[in-house]
C-alpha cells in the first residue's frame, strides 16, 4: 500500500487548501513542498527563481521533491511545476498516489493573479494559456487518479480525495 496521497495540478487549483482539508479530513499528516523549498533556500519562491533563473528552480525544486520521505501518511500538496523533473515524479509515484487535481483554464485564471508574486515558473513571453496547454499533457501523463474540480463544492472534491485514499 502506498501511504501519501500526492496533489498535482496547476498554480490555483487547490493543491495546498485542499491538500490541508483532506489531511484533516482523513486524519493524515501534510506537507507542502512549496514551503519545504523556500525553508531550504531561506527565502521565497519569486526570490529564489530571481537568483536561480527557472532551470535552477526546477533543479533546485526536483532535489527537494526528491528526498521528501515523509514519515507517517500524509497528504502532499506539489508545487505546479514539479512535472518538469521526471527524477521528482518517480519518486514521489514511489511512495505515494499522485491525484491530478484538474480545473479548467477559465477557473484558474479567475482564482490566480500575480503570477511572478505567486512564484509561478513561467517562460518570459509565454501566456497563461500557453502554460496551461503545456502542462496539461504531463499532469495527465504522471497522475494515477484525476479530479475534475469544474462544477464542484470543496466537499465533493473532499469525498472523491477519500474515496481514492480506502483503495489506495
Amino acid at each position: 500500500m502506498k501511504k501519501h496521497l500526492i496533489l498535482i495540478g496547476m498554480p490555483a487549483s487547490g493543491k495546498s487548501t485542499i491538500g490541508v482539508m483532506a489531511a484533516k479530513f482523513l486524519g493524515l499528516d501534510f506537507i507542502d513542498t512549496d514551503i519545504l523549498i523556500q525553508r531550504a533556500a531561506g527565502c521565497t519562491l519569486p526570490a529564489i527563481i530571481k537568483a536561480r533563473g527557472l532551470d535552477g528552480f526546477l533543479d533546485f525544486e526536483g532535489e527537494i521533491v526528491s528526498k521528501t520521505l515523509p514519515g507517517l501518511p500524509s497528504v502532499i500538496a506539489t508545487g505546479g511545476s514539479v512535472i518538469y523533473r521526471d527524477a521528482a515524479m518517480r519518486h514521489l509515484k514511489s511512495i505515494g498516489t499522485v491525484i491530478y487535481l484538474k480545473l479548467s483554464c477559465k477557473n484558474l485564471k479567475k482564482r490566480l493573479h500575480a503570477l511572478e508574486e505567486r512564484g509561478v515558473v513561467i517562460g518570459g513571453g509565454m501566456s497563461f494559456e500557453e502554460l496551461y496547454a503545456e502542462r496539461i499533457p504531463l499532469y495527465e501523463a504522471y497522475a494515477d487518479a484525476a479530479i475534475e474540480e469544474d462544477g464542484k463544492d470543496t466537499h465533493e472534491i473532499l469525498r472523491e480525495l477519500a474515496r481514492i485514499y480506502e483503495h489506495m
